[in-house]
């Protein structure tokens, strides 16, 4: 029993302690935001189709499934031309400053704001992909997923705290009239408006305990609280990623065609889904290269959850499954839904690795400033991430 409470004190110190996995949720922020900011500029002739006024799913029908099943978009709040061009602008910029880790706490919520705005206007739209970066956008809202490679660790680093500037004052002002024109005008759900309206608050009582108080009790208590709610996040994360596999897995079980191994075989006669015809015919003239992807998948998909404890099982079947990822985006031509899910999959990438890539990328960075002379020999970055304080739930309904 002794032995017992001092694990679970030593488990309790670390969670409250600190932000876990510093590196895996910058990459899960950098994936996601690149993913959809990708798919933003690729479709940006076609925005108005997709998610705008000239869409097949018209404003009153969108405004009629809303009424039913209360789904969160600010593209019902008015159906002008230009109210959803600057809702389109806007999550543009959002993804940009989430890709960057630039005020990353507010540009996320406005990531998460652009995702379930445009993705719930056009509900037919997407695939299993946008499902995913719809579900992860909320989830990046409660981590600190800005602690190493982003301009707030930087910003810490070179200015004593990630909230120093008028930039983040200003942005949360903005956001903070926004959600109470939205809530005034009965635009936003009840259950929507309290957590917009916690949010708001809990990050202006950071800025104010930060700025007054950075030594403080106070600060403790919200470096607590934050990193429990970082790490509830993380594992929220690690969950979905693992049920999105396992119930993938077990229902290509139940399908006959999986079954017999020739499932593969048939999306590659599809013209939709042969951007490289000739590619896919080598593939599908193969029986038994069909037949061992199609197992391979299956076995990878119902097997990588029960691996998680085993480091070397669970890093090989990491790396089959993003291969695979890479595939379905060259072979099936989804880029999107592929980016969508490697992004997800960074989530379980070993720590080791992301340290060794990140040291890499700022030697080269390094070197690449040196031969412009634009930096002594000791300018080198330092990878580590900040102390838990440097950076100012659950599945939300749609």
């Amino acid at each position: 029993m002794r032995r017992a409470r001092e694990a679970a004190g030593r488990a309790a110190a670390r969670i409250t302690g600190q932000a876990l996995g510093p590196y895996q949720s910058a990459v899960v922020r950098i994936g996601f935001a690149a993913t959809w900011l990708f798919f933003l500029l690729r479709e940006f002739p076609n925005r108005a189709e997709l998610y705008g006024p000239d869409g097949p799913w018209s404003w009153h029908l969108a405004e009629r499934l809303i009424d039913s099943n209360h789904a969160f978009t600010v593209l019902m709040w008015s159906d002008s031309t230009l109210w959803f061009e600057l809702v389109y602008a806007v999550s543009v910029l959002a993804s940009v400053g989430l890709l960057l880790g630039w005020r990353t706490r507010a540009t996320s919520v406005l990531f998460m704001v652009g995702v379930l705005s445009l993705q719930n206007r056009s509900v037919f739209m997407g695939d299993g992909g946008d499902n995913v970066i719809h579900l992860m956008a909320i989830y990046l809202v409660l981590t600190r997923c800005a602690q190493v490679w982003s301009l707030d660790a930087r910003r810490a680093r070179t200015r004593g705290s990630a909230a120093a500037g008028a930039a983040g004052p200003v942005l949360w002002g903005v956001l903070g009239a926004g959600f109470v024109f939205g809530g005034g005008t009965g635009r936003f759900g009840y259950g929507w408006l309290a957590a917009f309206a916690a949010v708001w608050v809990v990050c202006g009582l950071w800025w104010l305990v930060d700025r007054h108080e950075p030594e403080g009790e106070a600060r403790a208590v919200l470096d607590v609280l934050a990193n429990l709610l970082h790490n509830a996040g993380m594992l929220v994360i690690m969950a979905e990623v693992c049920l999105i596999y396992a119930t993938a897995g077990w229902y290509k079980i139940q399908g006959s065609r999986w079954q017999d191994g020739t499932a593969l075989y048939y999306p590659l006669g599809l013209d939709y889904f042969t951007p490289w015809p000739a590619l896919s015919a080598l593939v599908a003239g193969s029986g038994t290269l069909v037949m061992l992807l199609s197992y391979g998948t299956v076995a990878v998909q119902v097997a990588f959850p029960f691996t998680l404890f085993n480091r070397r099982i669970k890093n090989v079947l990491l790396a089959l499954m993003m291969l695979e990822h890479a595939g379905i985006a060259v072979l099936l031509g989804l880029p999107f839904f592929s980016l969508a899910m490697i992004a997800a999959d960074a989530v379980f990438l070993p720590t080791g690795l992301l340290v060794w890539v990140g040291a890499r990328a700022a030697g080269l960075r390094w070197r690449a400033g040196g031969s412009a002379g634009s930096g002594p020999a000791g300018a080198l970055p330092d990878p580590r991430p900040e102390p838990a304080g440097t950076e100012a739930g659950a599945v939300l309904p749609r």
